[in-house]
């Protein structure tokens, strides 16, 4: 994970999930990571992993839209894969603003809308049965725009990545809040 390893001081993990990312972190660089995740049985499994890491963390099981820690609070907000599924994308976003310290970041690694007419054509045909079977995942939704408008300046890369065009158009960088 490319972003994975920019990480520094106290982070915020938005979606943290199982805590795969935890391998990628770099100990020497992080003090304590702050886990967003509604998935209260993946919970275990982060822990287990941060340990295995060597990392300190706190989990909280709920989503993003509303998280319950100070303003100004985190160096590092982190979100990789977890946009795409959160109801309200643009709450979250500004949740994660709001709780970056001024002059932290946001590193993020997503999957989202083709630059490709076509194969956009066919990411809305698919999206109300995609959503259906993949945990409310959108697969067109517009992370550098989602991220502008809620008031982040991103450094953005994108490509395809192997596999299905429809599901493989990747966004992933740094952002920091207006």
């Amino acid at each position: 994970m490319k972003v994975i390893p920019q990480a520094e001081g106290k982070v915020l993990e938005v979606g943290i999930g199982t805590g795969l990312n935890m391998p990628f972190y770099d100990r020497s660089r992080v003090k304590l990571i702050v886990g967003v995740d509604p998935g209260l049985r993946m919970h275990r499994l982060a822990r287990k992993r941060s340990v295995q890491a060597g990392l300190e963390i706190e989990l909280i099981g709920l989503s993003a839209e509303r998280i319950p820690v100070e303003d100004a609070s985190f160096d590092t907000v982190v979100c990789t894969y977890t946009l795409c599924s959160i109801p309200d994308p643009m709450a979250a976003l500004k949740e994660m603003r709001r709780a970056m310290k001024p002059g932290g970041k946001l590193l993020f690694s997503e999957h989202g809308k083709s630059p490709d007419a076509n194969v956009l054509k066919w990411q809305t045909r698919l999206q109300p049965y995609w959503r259906q079977v993949a945990g409310g995942c959108m697969l067109d939704r517009d992370i550098p725009a989602l991220l502008e408008e809620a008031g982040f300046q991103p450094d953005v890369q994108s490509l395809y990545l192997p596999g299905p065009k429809i599901l493989s158009y990747h966004y992933w960088g740094k952002a920091v809040a207006n």
